[in-house]
């Protein structure tokens, strides 16, 4: 006589590998080109003269409401604002050693100018991600900031090297024999918010804000209109002007 249980089993398995995971391994994994109308190098300094709440309020018209990483990350540079596209990193807790080195290795000669590195550290309370090392080898390849969602060490060498970090701890442990990189440039997600490569990351006072590279441009745009009719309001108030009459000049508080 079958039993029943093993046909049940059977059955969802067959279901399993029928699951249509297509639409979800593009969303999660595929990252798609996508060519920017403004050189890079341009877009990015356009960018360092915005702050991070203008972006915001861009998102926000793209119905984009968790594009800012989580509040617990801190600028070790608070008077710097930093702009790149997106070269994710991935870690988490591990005892494991042999072969860490190696892939650290790769990881660091794939970084590429302009970029800001995005850590996800799984959560890590013990390790550290960055340090003095691994700032300077950054600046040698044209690295603009590091958004490290863990820990940090070695903070005067950073500091001595002026290089925009944001982090979550600060810590003398090192990460060998704490945690392992499991990938890197491939999607992450931080908080509410998916980092992908290519992503432009913007970073000031207020915190950690990510676009999606296929917006780049026009949040870039739409956030200069939004200063240059911010900077006619601060005229209008500097200028003793009422409330009302800002308002209906089309100002806003």
């Amino acid at each position: 006589m079958t039993d029943p249980r093993a046909t049940d089993t059977g059955a969802l398995q067959r279901e399993a590998r029928m699951m249509r995971l297509e639409d979800l391994i593009r969303e999660r994994e595929v990252v798609e080109p996508v060519e920017l109308s403004i050189p890079g190098a341009e877009l990015i300094a356009r960018y360092e003269g915005l702050y991070t709440g203008a972006i915001s309020d861009v998102l926000r018209e793209h119905c984009l409401m968790d594009q800012t990483l989580p509040h617990r990350l801190t600028p070790l540079l608070p008077k710097k604002t930093v702009a790149g596209f997106a070269f994710t990193v991935k870690s988490a807790p591990n005892t494991k050693i042999s072969g860490e080195l190696t892939f650290r290795t790769e990881m660091l000669e794939a970084m590429h100018a302009d970029s800001v590195v995005v850590w996800d550290t799984s959560g890590d309370e013990e390790a550290t991600a960055w340090g003095g090392v691994m700032t300077a080898t950054a600046i040698g390849r044209g690295v603009k900031a590091a958004v490290i969602d863990g820990g940090i060490r070695d903070t005067h060498q950073i500091l001595a090297k002026d290089f925009p970090v944001f982090y979550r701890y600060r810590s003398p442990n090192g990460s060998l024999g704490r945690c392992l990189i499991s990938h890197y440039q491939q999607p992450v997600k931080i908080g509410t918010t998916f980092v992908r490569p290519g992503d432009v990351v913007v970073g000031d006072i207020d915190g950690v804000i990510v676009i999606p590279r296929k917006l780049a441009v026009a949040v870039l745009l739409r956030a200069e209109e939004i200063l240059g009719n911010e900077k006619r309001i601060f005229e209008w108030v500097d200028a003793g002007d009422s409330v009302q009459a800002i308002t209906e000049r089309g100002g806003y508080f």
